[in-house]
């Protein structure tokens, strides 16, 4: 299997798209080999932590992000609108975000270094988002962008999402 690897504005961020095999029966995605990401996007990246979330239509989970956690997200079942903004205050690009369509049908992944903020807001019923992570989960260690921060004037494809707390708020978790 093969994957494809594309720079995004972001400096550092990876869209990657691994290739599928179709026939009469279905189809067949290699969703992650360490030997072959590690090659493919010129890292050496150790995922030691795979997460899942099971959203309904409109619901928006980020902007999330911490200090020392690489991740690989997908979408392995509906589509979602993407949205990541770079936190990092030493990065040439900081405060920009840049948006995607994840789905099932597209296959596509983006690698995301640490301090880059990650969301993904469900086009569907039984979004299904997948990522690995290169440390833990730590409680208390993540930030959270506003959703609807003016700053970061972000565009949003629904103007009423479904929000948990914590993402209504936003704010910083030290």
């Amino acid at each position: 299997m093969k994957l494809s690897v594309e720079k995004t504005k972001l400096q550092g961020v990876q869209l990657i798209v691994p290739s599928r095999f179709e026939d009469h029966r279905g189809t067949y995605l290699e969703v992650f080999d360490k030997k072959r990401f590690n090659e493919a996007t010129n890292t050496n990246i150790n995922f030691v932590q795979d997460d899942i979330s099971i959203s309904h239509k409109h619901v928006l989970r980020g902007i999330h992000g911490d200090w020392e956690t690489t991740k690989l997200v997908t979408v392995l079942n509906g589509s979602g609108y993407a949205v990541i903004v770079d936190n990092r205050p030493d990065s040439p690009t900081y405060k920009q975000w840049e948006s995607f369509i994840l789905s099932r049908d597209n296959r596509h992944q983006l690698l995301l270094p640490a301090g880059i903020g990650n969301s993904i807001l469900s086009l569907e019923d039984n979004m299904i988002y997948y990522y690995k992570q290169n440390t833990h989960f730590t409680e208390g260690k993540q930030f959270t962008l506003k959703w609807d921060d003016p700053e970061l004037d972000i565009w949003w494809c629904v103007k009423k999402p479904i929000l948990s707390q914590r993402d209504e708020r936003g704010g910083y978790v030290k």
